[in-house]
């Protein structure tokens, strides 16, 4: 077994191949990448928001399979863009499975949520994407979202973003702006009822429990 000399200048600048080598690695960049950058092109393409977890997966495939051809001697050009080539046609075959079938987009782009309905978070389809309620709340301040009653419904879409429809006009609900977290949350009201911090849930008085999500911590609906 070779002996490694640690700090070897050498080894960690130029290794152990020739001083031409290093054109070889340039003319090897060149042909990937005018081969990757025809492919994609050909194929069009979606934003990364947009990529279901097969095509993402597919993404990182491609990564390994260009920066592997790039400077390893021991992988053929011809070898890596066999590979670069069936990752593209797979990520085509995706694409237009998912256009054409509706079995197709639910199998690899998955359903829409309902997570807000009526100005309450439904905890059980925020949970279904490993979401916590603080999460979609920082979500709906990004869309300038001041409170859950202003929401008629909302609805997290595979692609990760969030769609949301007003309500007309807004009720009371839970402020979430500042965030609750930050905020000395008031006592619940006798006259305006009281709103879970958690979920949103409005109630003319508070509850041991939420109702619908079992948490404890009430302030006034605002």
């Amino acid at each position: 077994m070779e002996t490694i000399v640690p700090f070897d200048v050498a080894r960690m600048l130029w290794g152990d191949a020739p001083p031409l080598f290093l054109l070889e690695i340039l003319f090897r960049v060149l042909v990937i990448w005018l081969w990757t950058a025809g492919l994609l092109r050909w194929i069009g393409g979606r934003s990364i928001s947009q990529l279901s977890l097969v095509e993402f997966l597919l993404v990182i495939a491609l990564g390994s399979a260009v920066g592997d051809a790039l400077f390893y001697p021991e992988v053929p050009l011809l070898h890596a863009m066999l590979v670069i080539l069936m990752i593209v046609l797979l990520d085509k075959a995706v694409d237009l499975a998912i256009r054409r079938w509706q079995v197709a987009k639910r199998l690899i782009d998955g359903r829409p949520l309902e997570v807000i309905r009526d100005g309450r978070i439904l905890c059980d389809g925020v949970s279904a994407r490993a979401l916590g309620t603080l999460e979609l709340m920082e979500m709906l301040r990004l869309k300038e979202i001041a409170n859950l009653g202003e929401i008629r419904a909302a609805y997290l879409e595979p692609s990760g973003e969030l769609s949301l429809f007003r309500a007309q006009p807004a009720r009371p609900g839970l402020q979430i702006c500042p965030p609750v977290e930050l905020t000395d949350l008031p006592p619940p009201d006798p006259k305006a009822g009281a709103v879970c911090v958690n979920c949103g849930q409005v109630l003319p008085q508070p509850q041991p429990h939420c109702p619908a999500c079992n948490a404890t911590d009430w302030t006034r609906p605002e």
